[in-house]
């Protein structure tokens, strides 16, 4: 099924907002306000869903690249998992095997073997992927 709209009504969308690509905070804060008008417009026209299909595809864009999270690691995942869960460093000793090993791992000193993974995924209730680097 292929969607048509009216070109002289988009292009009168375009004339009037201009999208472009985002280089600025302002830019993308003007971006994203006019896209939440459009995303709450009740009977939206198809031109106007284009819009706000453009304007989201530039907003990501300008986001993706300005405020990137980053891929997590092996050694930022179980430090997370740590504090959110409450864990003391003697409770990892009893899976990990001595206090010098946990620190080392802690540190990142030592990276997390295959065998800590599975014992850190049960022990954590994850995926034992989640400590793959």
């Amino acid at each position: 099924m292929t969607l048509t709209f009216n070109c002289g009504t988009y292009a009168s969308l375009l004339a009037k907002y201009q999208p472009k690509v985002i280089k600025t905070d302002e830019e993308n804060e003007q971006a994203i306000t006019l896209a939440q008008e459009l995303s709450h417009r009740v009977n939206r026209t198809l031109e106007e869903s284009a819009l706000l299909d453009l304007l989201i595809t530039l907003i990501e864009k300008y986001e993706d690249e300005h405020y990137s999270i980053g891929e997590s690691t092996a050694h930022s995942m179980f430090l997370h998992l740590i504090d959110a869960q409450n864990v003391k460093e003697a409770e990892l000793v009893s899976i990990l095997g001595t206090t010098e090993v946990v620190s080392q791992v802690m540190s990142g000193k030592q990276e997390i073997t295959q065998e800590m993974a599975k014992v850190l995924g049960k022990f954590f209730h994850v995926d034992t992927s989640l400590f793959e680097n």
